[in-house]
């Protein structure tokens, strides 16, 4: 292992609501693996991102997270089965095979962040 390797690269999310946000995440899944009044550290498998406790519209509503998955289809289907389309203000896309090699979902959090789940698949050769 060279002093350059890396170990792991992490996104800070933002929350409008930081309660709100703590508790979507968990409702879907994600494993919260510390917080504080300001920040919050997530993870599902061997992916992480930091939740921070900051909102300004305009980059909420341009930030985007890609979660790759093994299998696109269980995570739709967890999502809809925890309720959070009853009990958070979400959006909650189709499943849609994408011509560059992934079958993926969107799903927009409480707080605007547009995140694509994703598997790897055969891209379409034209």
């Amino acid at each position: 292992m060279s002093n350059f390797d890396v170990v792991e690269i992490k996104s800070f999310v933002p929350a409008r609501d930081f309660s709100l946000a703590l508790a979507f995440y968990q409702h879907i899944g994600f494993e919260l693996k510390w917080n504080s009044d300001d920040l919050a550290y997530f993870a599902a498998g061997n992916a992480s991102f930091l939740l921070q406790n900051f909102y300004e519209p305009a980059h909420a509503h341009n930030f985007m997270m890609h979660l790759l998955v093994e299998c696109v289809e269980a995570w739709h289907t967890r999502i809809i089965d925890s309720g959070a389309l009853d009990v958070f203000d979400i959006q909650l896309g189709a499943v849609e095979d994408r011509d560059w090699g992934m079958r993926d979902f969107t799903l927009r959090d409480p707080s605007g962040v547009l995140w694509r789940i994703a598997q790897n698949t055969e891209p379409k050769v034209s």
